[in-house]
């Protein structure tokens, strides 16, 4: 449950910073700073200049950031259904499975270069565990409501 909650408030503080766009804070007490649209934006660039893998490259190259302006918005609801999708257990293992799809791109692309190569892992392992056991059962919408509507057989 708390390793849910906690990727599900990295995933909502990501997504927000997205939606304002904005990537440093400064609290006083604490200084911090997320991913926005303008850093995915450079992490991709990054990792298409980078990569070997020809279909992300073509991928990400031809389709993706051209198309930024779109993108971007996907990417921050995306990122704003698997933050609140963990953060409540809310089909939870569905939305493990989206930040894998949104993340694992991107680490393909630029594990060879060994910038991330901590990064990227402490953020797909745990949402390889988070996908494989249905956590959001365990005080989370899927174990309180979803369940009880459609059954221990609800698949997320």
């Amino acid at each position: 449950m708390a390793l849910r909650i906690f990727f599900g408030l990295n995933w909502l503080s990501n997504a927000i910073a997205k939606v304002f766009n904005k990537a440093n804070y400064d609290w006083g007490w604490l200084s911090f700073n997320l991913v926005n649209r303008d850093t995915a934006h450079a992490i991709l660039n990054q990792g298409t200049m980078s990569t070997g893998i020809a279909p992300l490259r073509w991928f990400y190259t031809d389709l993706v950031l051209p198309n930024w302006g779109g993108f971007q918005i996907f990417l921050t609801i995306a990122e704003l259904a698997v933050g609140l999708g963990l953060l409540f257990g809310i089909a939870t293992r569905l939305a493990a499975l989206g930040g894998l799809l949104l993340i694992l791109p991107i680490w393909l692309m630029l594990f060879h270069t060994n910038q991330y190569f901590w990064t990227y892992p402490l953020d797909l392992f745990p949402l390889v565990l988070l996908a494989w056991i249905p956590a959001g059962r365990v005080a989370g919408v899927d174990g309180k409501f979803l369940t009880k509507i459609v059954g221990e057989r609800w698949p997320f």
